[in-house]
């Protein structure tokens, strides 16, 4: 059985702007509930199809949250009940979730993903794409998506400085677009930054939501 206390006791640390999302990834739904019994009603998968099969296990009221890389030819899956989707790193992908939450009847809440790492692994927009793609024509036809944040994920390395730059050119991004009225179809409110080796350093930089996996469900 789960122990809890380490998830307590993050929950605790927290401030109470900071929105904890449980990264639940290959993890038992069994765990899961034992998560969400002690009031956590936020979870993060990183794959279409294991989120699909927990959606359909677990109680209704929890939020679901698609953290990993999304292809365009999954959307379809989790439109009807996602509640934000991290990842967006394209426009293609946005026309594709605007389509299926129009078939749903739903406005989809999502996040650009910002490439921020010195990384070649990782996706996302550099910061003049997504300022370009913000303003651009393509945009404003969308009726049924909310961008109302960023995303990123800061290069993997114990250099804190690194990490710490990286959260601060994001966090100043996120408020220059937050600032913005000219923007159609977004409502900036998160800012998606942190896990489990980072979180406090992505608080101080300016996080209000933070994707937790280990620290909480033990490593995988």
């Amino acid at each position: 059985m789960l122990d809890t206390s380490a998830y307590l006791k993050i929950k605790i640390e927290l401030p109470p702007n900071v929105t904890l999302v449980a990264v639940s990834k290959t993890k038992p739904t069994e765990d899961i509930e034992g998560i969400y019994n002690c009031g956590q009603k936020v979870f993060g998968e990183n794959k279409v199809q294991e989120l699909c099969s927990k959606y359909e296990l677990l109680p209704k009221d929890i939020e679901w949250h698609l953290i990993g890389h999304l292809q365009s030819n999954k959307v379809k899956y989790i439109a009807p009940f996602v509640s934000l989707i991290h990842a967006v790193d394209g426009l293609k992908l946005l026309q594709e979730i605007d389509k299926q939450a129009q078939k749903n009847d739903r406005t989809i809440n999502c996040l650009l993903q910002i490439y921020i790492a010195k990384e070649e692994t990782k996706f996302g927009f550099d910061y003049a794409e997504a300022e370009a793609m913000l303003h651009s024509k393509e945009l404003v036809s969308l009726k049924n998506i909310n961008i109302v944040g960023l995303m990123g994920i800061a290069t993997n390395t114990d250099d804190q400085t690194i990490v710490k730059q990286e959260f601060l050119a994001l966090a100043s991004f996120y408020q220059k677009l937050k600032k913005d009225n000219t923007l159609a179809h977004c409502n900036f409110s998160v800012l998606s930054i942190g896990m489990s080796n980072d979180y406090a350093l992505a608080i101080e930089c300016g996080s209000n939501m933070v994707r937790i996996g280990s620290s909480i469900f033990g490593t995988r």
